[in-house]
């Protein structure tokens, strides 16, 4: 399923809904709990939806796109089951300004915290993400990345891509002194396929907003890329 509707109320917009779970396309800069007065994104669809939901997976704040929320905490927990079984198949976007020391493969290392708010990639197994991409010239400097993470550990795309010179354009934390110059965090949870109860589903949302994502350049190689899933992705 393919959507690219109008936002409710600056925070999100609907895609799918169905008995058991909610999906939606995630603003960028929006939280994903309740900070400072502000709703997050999860109340702000409770509120439009008037119903309780449940939460299965995150975004950062500056990430917009695919957001699985459930109806009932039996749902939220086997739909968690599978993404920690890794039967989720989740890509994103992100556009870069600086070419990446390899323009396709495996990023992989244990995640650690780091000064302030900033993780970084180590040596060890411990707490290990995995990422895959491939990388596209835009022209003008810019790179368009299709990621494809096999772990979901906390700002690990982010991670992922500074690790490889690639810092994701208009990142507050990794990308620091650029990110001004940008309108909003390149990073965009673009695809998302699985099963559940015996059904597969699969959607996959444009981002709305940023001038990058918008570009000509942008909008005319995903159309030629198609589905990420019929990508060469090498088998781990």
């Amino acid at each position: 399923m393919i959507a690219q509707n109008k936002t409710e109320n600056g925070y999100f917009s609907l895609v799918s809904e169905n008995e058991h779970f909610v999906v939606i396309n995630k603003q960028p800069g929006i939280n994903f709990h309740s900070e400072d007065g502000e709703f997050g994104v999860v109340v702000a669809v409770e509120k439009f939806l008037n119903i309780k939901l449940y939460s299965v997976h995150r975004l950062d704040k500056m990430t917009s796109g695919l957001l699985l929320l459930a109806k009932s905490s039996q749902v939220a927990n086997g739909l968690s089951e599978l993404f920690k079984a890794q039967q989720v198949q989740k890509y994103y976007l992100a556009i870069a300004d600086k070419k990446p020391k390899k323009t396709q493969g495996l990023i992989k290392g244990g995640m650690e915290k780091s000064r302030r708010s900033m993780w970084k990639l180590t040596r060890n197994q411990d707490n290990l993400a995995i990422t895959q991409f491939f990388s596209y010239a835009l022209g003008e400097g810019k790179r368009l990345f299709i990621v494809k993470p096999k772990t979901g550990k906390t700002h690990q795309i982010r991670v992922a891509l500074k690790s490889v010179g690639s810092a994701i354009c208009g990142d507050p934390i990794y990308a620091t002194e650029t990110a001004h110059q940008y309108d909003r965090g390149y990073l965009h949870a673009y695809q998302i396929q699985f099963n559940y109860l015996g059904q597969d589903h699969q959607f996959s949302v444009m981002p709305e907003s940023g001038v990058e994502f918008l570009s000509d350049a942008c909008q005319q190689k995903l159309l030629e890329l198609g589905n990420c899933d019929c990508l060469h992705w090498p088998k781990l």
